[in-house]
């Protein structure tokens, strides 16, 4: 459902800016020819394709929408000022040039950032998304300009989106109430940042599935009735070889699995000490009273050799106990368990075999819902760097692109507020952060950075080719890039909340956050930005311009 009803948006989109039906085509091949580079180049160099993956597709669709949105707009602009459709194209590629390869380059680098994650399939997805990006920019400076020379195209009416504000008036309200806005700003960001604190990492991993999915319906009907879907595996050591049937050994491991049967969310424990305990019961008559361990390690060690040759051909003790009998399995069934309090209790259990289990020499716990919710941390910490990463080299290339100190850390606040207010918002109504939304960060960093390049790299122009002042260059980067950015980020976001009718919840939340993200990053740029740019980046144009 997510690539149709893409498409059915972009389609609807492109036909409201540019009023003809060759932007749309060409659109259309421009995407059709990107989603087959990266599914392609993907599948050669060796990325499988997994459930995970199944946005990728959606998401390099919604990118060539922006690239090409901000070139036909251009085209429209020229059109409508009288250029002839040959000087329209070069001119509209002229000025766009160098803003699109920014935040294509940036993108991909959001998204090659995703290799930092402990989690495999993510790291295919970012490298799927970041072929399609590269594709996507080249056919947009080439295959799209060509194709729109050869189709008619005629200057459509300058028509406002929903009979909204012009950019004009945008600009008017931005730069007139900028004192108001900056503190706005002020106050909302420090209350969005002591909210994220609020945000756990706590999922559950047969809730990724929607109830509407069999799987899902099953483990709920196991939770519910059955043993539970969360199982912890311990091994657990003696200090010498045969240790295994120590009567002191044993009894520790029995008190270790009473007290777990003790805790309120385990239905089953199953360990050898039973075993040992039913033996002994069954050589002294079924009498009650010695249903306990074996009084001696040779007895234990007779049980042991007893049970197992009355076991069927083919099976034996191996699952239980290990082979030089040094180590026996612990196996714990419990309740659907968020990932926080399976962490909590793994913690206890193995604190309380440290403090009243000595002669334990070693415990290691294990199991699917362990592992997941150790990779969730991990993953955290992978990603964090990561963001880090993709931010130092996204800062580097701004810096070095425009040319300008300023404008290269001016262009890092807008670029950094939109991800502390998502998570701060999420933070104030969820609260919990999933596996896959610690990779939002990186994701999306190189997405709203493309706001701020094609702004910047208006507002540059009119500083540096017109000599115009903050002021008057801010109106003119509303004028000829607003129009654009409103509507690509309408078709991110919308396009990101398609991912709602995901069955795959964290699918669902990845397209809720970053789609907030996004539509946070357009705010910062029209309301935020425009007033640091006229603080910070005071003096003529005319000078910069002899200085550049």
């Amino acid at each position: 459902i997510f690539l149709p009803a893409s498409l059915l948006l972009m389609a609807a989109v492109l036909g409201v800016i540019t009023r003809s039906w060759a932007g749309v085509a060409t659109t259309g091949l421009v995407i059709v020819f990107s989603v087959l580079a990266s599914m392609g180049l993907g599948a050669w160099v060796g990325l499988p394709f997994s459930p995970p993956i199944s946005p990728a597709p959606t998401i390099v669709l919604m990118i060539v929408v922006a690239n090409c949105v901000h070139l036909l707009v251009a085209l429209q602009q020229r059109l409508r000022a009288g250029d002839s459709k040959h000087d329209a194209i070069v001119e509209s590629v002229r000025l766009n040039l160098h803003p699109v390869f920014l935040a294509s380059l940036t993108t991909a680098l959001g998204f090659l950032s995703m290799n930092f994650s402990e989690v495999p399939p993510y790291r295919h997805l970012g490298n799927f998304v970041a072929f399609g990006i590269a594709a996507c920019f080249l056919l947009s400076v080439t295959f799209l300009p060509a194709m729109l020379s050869l189709l008619p195209m005629r200057a459509g009416k300058d028509r406002r989106m929903l009979r909204g504000p012009s950019m004009s008036r945008l600009a008017d309200a931005a730069l007139r109430h900028r004192k108001a806005l900056f503190w706005a700003w002020a106050v909302i960001v420090p209350a969005m940042v002591l909210a994220i604190p609020r945000n756990e990492l706590n999922d559950v991993l047969v809730h990724f599935f929607d109830e509407s999915v069999e799987f899902r319906q099953d483990t709920d009907f196991m939770d519910e009735h059955l043993s539970g879907n969360t199982s912890l595996e311990y091994s657990l050591h003696a200090s010498v070889e045969g240790g295994v049937t120590d009567p002191e050994f044993l009894a520790e491991v029995a008190n270790f699995a009473q007290w777990y049967r003790e805790q309120p969310a385990v239905r089953h424990v199953a360990v050898i000490t039973d075993t040992f305990r039913q033996i002994n019961q069954s050589m002294h008559g079924d009498d009650p009273d010695a249903y306990r361990i074996p009084e001696s390690q040779e007895l234990a060690a007779q049980y042991l050799l007893l049970y197992e040759l009355s076991l069927p051909e083919g099976l034996d003790l191996n699952n239980q106990i290990d082979r030089s009998r040094s180590a026996t399995r612990v196996t714990v069934s419990a309740e659907t368990l968020y990932s926080k309090d399976l962490l909590e209790l793994n913690a206890r259990a193995e604190a309380w075999i440290e403090e009243n289990a000595p002669l334990i020499a070693d415990v290691n716990g294990t199991g699917p819902a362990a592992l997941f919710a150790y990779i969730g941390q991990r993953n955290i910490r992978a990603m964090v760097l990561g963001t880090v990463v993709v931010l130092v080299a996204i800062s580097a290339i701004l810096l070095f692109a425009l040319r300008s100190l300023r404008l290269g850390l001016i262009s890092i606040v807008p670029n950094l507020l939109p991800a502390v207010l998502g998570f701060g918002v999420w933070g104030l109504t969820v609260a919990q952060v999933s596996l896959s939304l610690s990779v939002v960060v990186a994701m999306t960093v190189g997405i709203v950075v493309d706001d701020t390049v094609h702004f910047l790299s208006k507002y540059r122009r009119a500083r540096r080719e017109h000599g115009r002042d903050a002021e008057e260059a801010v109106r003119y980067a509303f004028d000829t890039a607003g129009r654009a950015l409103v509507t690509t980020t309408f078709v991110l976001v919308a396009g990101f909340l398609i991912l709602l009718f995901s069955p795959f919840v964290p699918t669902a939340q990845v397209g809720v956050l970053t789609a907030m993200i996004i539509g946070f990053a357009l705010l910062a740029d029209l309301s935020l930005l425009p007033a640091l740019l006229t603080v910070v980046d005071k003096g003529t144009g005319t000078r910069e311009a002899a200085e550049g």
